[in-house]
């Protein structure tokens, strides 16, 4: 059965330093780095946000597409990255889920590389990695998240248990790094 890695928003806005940083979470980086040669195919996400857009209205202005902020975590190894999703580029959507993506459908790449299996992993564990996994388990796929290659933003604490709770809840395998084979 073939299996696809998913990125999900490596990037440098969401880590340490950045507009709307996740603590820790370039600390994530060289996990994702070493398992990225196990899956059959590479998949990565990217916010990528007009200027204007009702998703700043929840949150500070980040990941505005071509700026340094959306660009990836420099030390991800983007060259092993079979294709790359763009999301949230409209004004009328947040675009938290790599199905939403608005360049290329992730389900009909998924289908057309026969990709029975996804691992996902990135950043934020409660929001775009939770939207990712919880859609990828409604879209039939066998939805697995690498649970030491994630970070969660935390507005709440605890966001983060509530958010894996969620995914097991609904069908997500959780697992780490050193399971996958």
């Amino acid at each position: 059965m073939k299996r696809a890695l998913l990125i999900v928003d490596m990037q440098n806005d969401f880590c340490p330093g950045g507009a709307l940083a996740v603590k820790d979470g370039d600390k994530v980086v060289p996990v994702i780095n070493a398992v990225m040669d196990k899956f059959d195919l590479v998949i990565s996400s990217q916010d990528w946000h007009p200027e204007e857009t009702v998703h700043f209205e929840k949150w500070p202005v980040h990941c505005v597409a071509g700026t340094e902020g959306a660009e990836f975590h420099p030390d991800l190894d983007t060259g092993k990255i079979d294709q790359k999703l763009l999301k949230g580029t409209d004004n009328k959507d947040d675009g938290y889920s790599a199905f939403e993506a608005t360049n290329k459908s992730l389900t009909g790449l998924l289908h057309e590389n026969n990709i029975r299996k996804l691992y996902v992993c990135g950043l934020a564990t409660d929001y775009c990695v939770k939207a990712s996994a919880l859609d990828a388990v409604t879209q039939g796929f066998h939805t697995y998240v690498i649970t030491d290659a994630i970070a969660a933003v935390n507005v709440q604490p605890g966001d983060d248990e509530k958010a894996l709770r969620e995914m097991y809840a609904k069908g997500c395998v959780l697992t780490e790094s050193r399971e996958i084979q």
